[in-house]
């Protein structure tokens, strides 16, 4: 005789559902910034889009998330010729009706592997980010 199928409230399958439920907005942007999936990230930005973000040395500003993601994003932080090996961390918070996210990746650039922090507050509306600001630690060298 089979045993009965596992239902979602079996032990190990609720966790699985709330966790996939749990995933913000700013993880998801996250997880397609490792990948560098330009359409992806497009998706998760809304149009308009209040997009502002500091790098060393730099103030960025974009009204609509094509341009965020293919003039800042995908072509002066992450450009052609830089593989992003490893998303290595994200961690969701919030401060009252803002979200945060922080997330750290692996860089490789130029044969020499980095460490790139970002840190971002961000609102949304539905699924989709309205407001965003980010804080970049700028490319780390990592040793050896």
């Amino acid at each position: 005789m089979n045993p009965r199928p596992r239902s979602a409230t079996d032990g190990g399958t609720a966790v699985a559902a709330v966790a996939a439920v749990a995933v913000t907005a700013g993880e998801r942007f996250a997880r397609a910034l490792a990948v560098k999936d330009s359409g992806a990230l497009c998706a998760h930005l809304a149009d308009p889009v209040d997009f502002q973000a500091l790098t060393p040395g730099r103030h960025w500003q974009a009204g609509t998330g094509r341009q965020a993601v293919e003039e800042i994003i995908l072509a002066w932080w992450f450009g052609a010729g830089d593989e992003i090996t490893e998303l290595c961390s994200v961690i969701n918070g919030r401060v009252l009706d803002r979200e945060h996210v922080a997330y750290r990746v692996r860089v490789r650039r130029a044969d020499r592997d980095y460490l790139v922090e970002q840190q971002a507050y961000y609102r949304t509306e539905g699924p989709r980010i309205t407001w965003m600001r980010v804080l970049c630690s700028g490319y780390q060298a990592l040793p050896g």
